[in-house]
């Protein structure tokens, strides 16, 4: 019987979450639910320097905001917790002991000045200073000193753990999206697995971890790509069966040019974050607090790097673990689009139930204390098919709860002369002896005067929509006068009317 897929979203607890990094969360889900899998959240805080608070919080609320929950992880834990590696700590130690004692990796005792003191020696002679093969012997470690140097110095001074990277193997590596990889175990460095402060490395935590926890597949972005051989020589060493890897695009600028980065939002007034971020000085944009939808953010970041191999754009979540593949997953990086980004958040907010909009639009209303009298799922479904975010009901329609305080220029300039307070004042009898008060009957009877008149449609139709509006936008003029109603409506004409050309 096959194994179990089992996938892992493993992020750091170092600040906000990426949309690179929920992105890769999200590919991760899908693959899991595609082949009836588990998707695990591990936390990654060895490195407790850069441990941020409430960082960890950041990601679960995103995972659960794009209803992208973990299986197992932090909270919801499995056969396979704990899943924050600091209280896994313990679990490391044997491992690394374990290596020692099959001599696959050694002890290290030099300073750090004095590995800085070999860097530029070497940076003045042109090279570059690798610690491997070709010099560990030279170097203060358990393979060049005499056993007793050894003992004295673990007792007595700061040292680290070193792998034994093997000297002359060619390694073949797969990778579901980069197909077959080769390289050479002598241009690689004898990494550090186990820290002077007894906390492990991200490479010998990684790999534990993942063998503990049965991960079949690792699901990750490509800037793990150059440390793929030593985590294979890893799983080599420790006779493992190694989970086949598939190493994730960049998400790239909206110029193609660089990886998508903070600065980028900051500067082009888009959120790279899911959820909205505070720093002591900063607030970093979030899409949540933007307005967009989670479905719209997870369409949007499915197709950033990976086709459906059709002209299809839109899909649920549900549509997605249908079609997903890894073998669809692009090499190239995605170069992100905030305008496309606004362009599925349109679609989905066009989709949404008027009745979860309507409620949006009032919440917004509320926090601005207006409490409407007028019809404000009529203002919705008037302004609807412009809108992309429930904002833009107030901003495309602020001017049903409050009239104008002054008029476009310009507007004002082209729409109003010398008649027009004599044509509103018509306008204004119509609509004062108009009973059955809806956007049908007024049409028919202000265009039935306009016509008769002989009079053209914009000399009475651009005065009117600016007197109602303030400007030259909203929706079709009747369905404004309805549901301002009679009385304010004549008091904005009004307004307009004494107003000097």
């Amino acid at each position: 019987m096959p194994q179990k897929v089992r996938v892992r979203f493993a992020p750091s607890p170092t600040g906000p979450l990426h949309i690179g990094g929920v992105r890769t969360a999200l590919y991760n889900y899908l693959f899991a639910k595609k082949h009836g899998g588990d998707f695990l959240l591990r936390i990654e805080d060895t490195d407790q320097s850069r441990y941020v608070e409430k960082a960890e919080d950041y990601i679960v609320e995103t995972l659960n905001w794009l209803q992208i929950p973990f299986d197992e992880g932090p909270g919801n834990e499995g056969h396979c917790g704990p899943y924050r590696q600091s209280e896994r700590k313990a679990l490391y130690q044997q491992y690394a002991d374990q290596l020692i004692a099959t001599g696959k990796a050694y002890y290290a005792f030099d300073t750090s000045e004095e590995l800085e003191a070999h860097r530029k020696q070497h940076e003045a002679e042109g090279k570059t200073f690798i610690y491997n093969w070709h010099n560990r012997k030279k170097l203060k470690n358990s393979l060049s000193l005499p056993p007793e140097e050894i003992e004295k110095r673990l007792q007595h001074t700061d040292f680290v753990i070193r792998f034994k990277c093997p000297e002359g193997k060619t390694l073949q590596l797969k990778d579901r999206i980069r197909g077959d990889i080769e390289i050479d175990t002598n241009t690689l460095d004898d990494k550090v697995l186990f820290k002077s402060d007894g906390m492990p490395t991200y490479h010998l935590a990684n790999i534990v971890d993942d063998h503990l926890m049965e991960i079949t597949h690792v699901i990750r972005g490509e800037e793990w790509l150059p440390s793929l051989a030593l985590h294979q020589l890893l799983y080599d060493a420790f006779d493992w069966k190694a989970p086949e890897f598939a190493h994730l695009p960049l998400i790239l600028k909206p110029s193609g040019k660089g990886k998508l980065s903070k600065r980028d939002g900051e500067l082009g007034g888009f959120p790279v974050f899911p959820l909205e971020w505070h720093t002591e000085n900063e607030v970093f944009m979030g899409f949540r607090e933007e307005g967009y939808l989670p479905e719209a953010v997870v369409n949007m970041l499915a197709l950033l790097g990976w086709n459906p191999g059709t002209e299809q754009e839109f899909f649920s979540l549900k549509q997605l673990v249908d079609v997903f593949s890894l073998e669809r997953v692009n090499k190239a990086g995605a170069k992100f689009d905030p305008e496309k980004a606004k362009w599925f958040q349109h679609h989905y907010l066009q989709e949404m139930d008027e009745k979860i909009l309507i409620s949006g639009f009032k919440d917004l209303l509320a926090s601005k204390n207006i409490f409407p009298n007028n019809d404000v799922p009529k203002i919705v479904s008037l302004l609807k098919e412009r809108a992309t975010f429930i904002n833009d009901f107030w901003e495309q329609g602020s001017f049903f709860f409050e009239g104008p305080k002054s008029y476009d220029e310009k507007a004002f300039q082209k729409a109003v002369n010398a008649d027009t307070p004599q044509l509103l004042g018509e306008v204004s009898k119509i609509i004062q002896e108009t009973e059955k008060f809806t956007e049908d009957v007024l049409s028919e009877k202000i265009k039935g005067w306009i016509t008769a008149s002989g009079i053209g449609f914009g000399k009475v139709m651009m005065p009117l929509r600016l007197a109602l509006v303030g400007e030259m936008k909203g929706p079709e003029v009747f369905s404004i006068i309805e549901v301002l109603g009679k009385e304010e409506s004549l008091l904005r004409i009004q307004n307009l009317i004494v107003q000097k050309p």
